[in-house]
């Protein structure tokens, strides 16, 4: 009867010490990893989103750049992360075109727990301003005509804006030499040096080059034109078909009590519609998004399967 009664009380223990846990998170600094260097578009959303949040939380939210493999390398260590509440990561839609490329040691889609999708944005076909093509339509021309004497910069290997290229490349049949590079800053100091002639990166980050006069837009992904670079036309005007929207969102590690998930979630929803976030994302060509954690691992797992169908396509390993 005695060992009944212990047993029951250290069951009782197991129950209520993690839901007093839970109600004191955090007791200490959260970790958000960024899986790019600094000066790209997913480092610049996370250092946005981690001030207010510290505010929120009354805890440090520490920007944690973990770059190399196209953001892989940051993904992983967030994936196996302990599921605490204490290591979160933001990743681009990166995340899902380097899980359709190369093996993880954890499941993309079902081996994460999803927070919320931050907000969806194009990519901008870049070229510096030495190089003669104005349009999609004369870069096609001149890149059949030279094969091979073009070379493009990317995030990396795997990452969204090298398979964005290769669905172009499929799509146009041109041959254009693909450069990787550690991320999206560093991809658009390439270009900007003229150390690659064009490149493929987050609206983001990019604008405020484009506005220097340091770089030239050429095209965008998504479907419609941006209201922000209303002369820049969507590739699809070109290449009908082609379109990739660039989204931003939040994961935890698998097993994060449901309660701290639902806080970073209905806090980072209220910071994305408020008045001073929402004039700041449209000012970067951001949409700003939200919802469940659900929707945005429906998310993930289309564009997994999308991505997985341009590396059969294209033959890449």
């Amino acid at each position: 009867m005695r060992t009944a009664t212990l047993l029951a009380a250290v069951m009782v223990i197991s129950v209520v010490v993690p839901s007093v846990a839970e109600a004191a998170y955090p007791t200490k600094p959260v970790r958000l990893v960024v899986p790019f260097p600094p000066g790209g578009g997913t480092d610049i959303l996370g250092r946005v989103i981690a001030l207010p949040m510290t505010a929120s939380l009354g805890q440090t939210v520490v920007v944690d750049n973990r770059p190399g493999a196209g953001g892989a390398i940051g993904a992983e260590l967030a994936a196996l992360a302990e599921p605490d509440g204490y290591t979160l990561i933001l990743i681009s839609s990166s995340y899902a075109a380097s899980a359709a490329f190369r093996k993880t040691p954890y499941d993309p889609v079902n081996g994460i727990q999803p927070i919320i999708l931050l907000g969806t944005t194009g990519l901008l076909m870049i070229t510096h301003p030495s190089v003669a093509a104005r349009s999609v339509r004369d870069l096609i021309a001149y890149a059949r005509a030279n094969p091979g004497k073009l070379n493009y910069a990317s995030v990396g290997t795997g990452s969204v804006s090298h398979l964005t290229h290769e669905a172009f490349r499929l799509a146009t049949g041109v041959n254009i030499v693909h450069v990787p590079f550690k991320g999206g800053g560093p991809a658009l100091t390439g270009v900007i040096g003229g150390e690659v002639q064009m490149g493929v990166v987050s609206l983001v980050p990019t604008l405020p080059h484009l506005r220097a006069g340091r770089l030239r837009a050429i095209g965008i992904t998504t479907p419609k034109r941006s209201s922000l670079l209303p002369d820049v036309p969507s590739i699809g005007e070109t290449v009908p078909g082609f379109e990739v929207t660039h989204w931003y969102g939040m994961y935890f590690p698998k097993g994060t009590p449901r309660p701290i998930v639902a806080r970073w979630n209905s806090d980072v929803a209220k910071l994305l519609h408020s008045d001073e976030m929402t004039a700041r994302t449209k000012g970067e060509g951001l949409d700003a998004a939200g919802g469940p954690p659900e929707e945005f691992q429906q998310l993930i797992q289309r564009d997994v399967a999308k991505w997985k169908k341009v590396v059969g396509q294209s033959g890449l390993k």
